[in-house]
């Protein structure tokens, strides 16, 4: 690993549900970011791959998405396959994105960091002479603030499959969450907004899969605290997506929708891109009497072969033209801006004393969703503002992070940790916990959620152990993670093992020396832990186990 005095470059790489993208900028230069242009104009690019059967990358981003005329007339059936929204598949979701027979979405996530990564190198070995990439650039990968340390390890080993990194462990690359990065970006503007130090503003992060929140205290030396507890769900702009399927499979059938899923994926794709175009970012709500028309015969030919029954013959009645009416648009957004004006008032809620608002990502550029926002909230809020791009916040204020990481103070903590000890079975546990030894495994709280997090807390939660013999050459411990603060054990609901460290154990000879210093630090993001014998002060090797 380089020293960090060897860092040149920070690369940052917005991996988002439905469009991504990366920025960089010089050490020397950190004014000048620089955010790679996708296909003339286009600063982020779509999340979506194209594979053959054999599931080898044909494209990604624009042009795996791109549908061309002569590819929706034909009603044969399409051997390519293009998926999107994978990224979703880390989240703790019940429904996972559909993802065709046979790809594993961590393949996915690798397929795409590595091509995204391929043009980001690049970029800069020709920007760059006698660049070392590994050694002297340092990468932030943003990630929703709902996403445990699972999906962090996941992600993890998928950048380093994709050769982002030379190592899996590699501390060259570095995670933020997608609304602390905005509002890091955010914070050069923040006296337009009226905010002045000790101030608190809010950054509510539209994305294409999720919606994230955070809410910071601008401090006097112009550097961030948390003072509320990150949020965020999955609502962003997909699911305003998916509402409108369920509306065509009214209108069509649901297993027309399902043939046309399984058999022509690229053809639904191009059919919900042009109802974001023509409809969805259009979208005002001012009109009530605004009828827009969804043309099957224009946007997906195919669909008409799949359509049965009573449906195919009021379909061909309105000659395969569908009717929206500003009220059924309105039933597509308002169930997923419910849920966002939901997490902002529980932002609130916690911190009255918000001065802003600023709506960054892309949704946020949906006039009707400002709309509604600031008819919730401008009473309470003086000040409710979306900047110029902002779906560049997050990319930018990542590249903003890597150069400068203390401008993050302090961090609140989103969940209990524990992990699970054995004691002897008392009269007030379930009978049904009680082990045969008379012995009941408990779950052990290591650090509460809403735990202040600063700097000075690196080593502050520690536990010791001993191996049970001299020959032991392994320690294994498990993490859970819950939601809740008054968890008992480990088996509870919203009680879930996060992960297990594994430890490595010299050879010694006195099983006195074999005393272990654990050490988690939650400073970061990202857990860290180490392994320290307390007489030898020799350290050991934490391997992170992930599902």
């Amino acid at each position: 690993m380089a020293a960090t005095n060897d860092i040149r470059i920070v690369a940052a790489i917005d991996f988002g549900c439905t469009y991504s993208g990366f920025a960089c900028a010089h050490k020397d230069s950190p004014e000048e970011i620089y955010v790679q242009d996708y296909d003339g104009g286009n600063l982020e690019t779509p999340t979506v791959l194209k594979y053959d059967k054999d599931f080898n990358v044909i494209s990604w981003g624009i042009p795996a998405l791109a549908e061309r005329t002569i590819r929706r007339k034909s009603n044969a059936a399409d051997d390519s396959k293009s998926v999107e929204l994978f990224k979703l598949h880390l989240g703790n979701i019940e429904e996972k994105p559909y993802l065709p027979e046979g790809l594993d979405y961590k393949k996915a996530i690798t397929d795409y960091l590595h091509e995204i990564g391929k043009m980001m190198k690049n970029y800069l070995s020709d920007k760059y002479k006698y660049l070392d990439f590994h050694d002297q650039v340092i990468i932030i990968l943003t990630i929703p603030a709902e996403f445990d340390n699972n999906a962090i390890a996941i992600l993890r080993q998928c950048a380093f499959e994709a050769k982002l990194t030379d190592a899996r462990n590699s501390r060259n690359l570095k995670f933020i969450t997608e609304p602390e990065a905005a509002a890091i970006h955010c914070m050069n503007s923040l006296s337009g907004n009226g905010i002045k130090p000790g101030d608190s503003f809010m950054i509510v992060d539209c994305g294409g899969g999720t919606v994230d929140l955070t809410t910071r205290q601008l401090l006097v030396d112009y550097t961030l605290g948390e003072i509320t507890e990150r949020m965020g769900d999955f609502c962003g702009s997909s699911y305003v997506d998916k509402e409108f399927i369920k509306f065509l499979e009214r209108k069509v059938g649901k297993s027309t929708i399902e043939n046309l899923k399984n058999n022509h994926y690229r053809q639904m794709q191009y059919l919900i891109q042009e109802f974001c175009r023509r409809i969805k970012l259009p979208f005002t709500g001012d009109d009530d009497a605004e009828i827009s028309e969804v043309d099957i015969e224009e946007l997906c030919p195919t669909l008409k072969q799949y359509c049965k029954g009573s449906e195919l013959e009021i379909m061909e009645e309105l000659e395969w033209v569908i009717e929206l009416t500003s009220e059924e648009v309105k039933n597509m957004f308002d169930p997923i801006i419910a849920r966002i004006i939901r997490l902002i008032r529980g932002q609130l809620n916690l911190n009255s004393d918000c001065s802003a608002i600023i709506l960054v990502g892309g949704f946020s550029e949906s006039k009707y969703l400002q709309k509604r926002i600031k008819q919730e909230f401008n009473h309470q809020v003086k000040s409710i503002s979306v900047p110029i791009h902002p779906m560049l916040a997050v990319v930018k204020g990542a590249v903003q992070f890597g150069i400068k990481e203390h401008v993050i103070t302090n961090r609140i903590l989103k969940w209990t940790y524990g992990t699970d000890i054995v004691r002897k079975w008392e009269p007030d546990d379930p009978l049904s916990k009680k082990l045969p030894n008379g012995m009941v495994k408990v779950f052990h709280t290591l650090v509460e959620k809403g735990t202040l997090l600063t700097s000075q807390d690196k080593d502050k939660y520690t536990t010791t152990f001993k191996p049970f013999s001299l020959f032991q050459r392994k320690v294994s411990f498990n993490m859970y993670i819950t939601s809740k603060s008054d968890v008992k054990y480990c088996d509870e609901e919203d009680v879930r093992l996060l992960n297990s460290w594994e430890i490595d154990i010299p050879i010694l000879d006195d099983f006195d020396d074999q005393k272990i210093l654990f050490t988690l630090n939650f400073n970061n993001i990202e857990i860290l832990a180490t392994a320290e014998n307390q007489k030898t002060k020799d350290k050991y090797q934490v391997l992170f186990k992930y599902e």
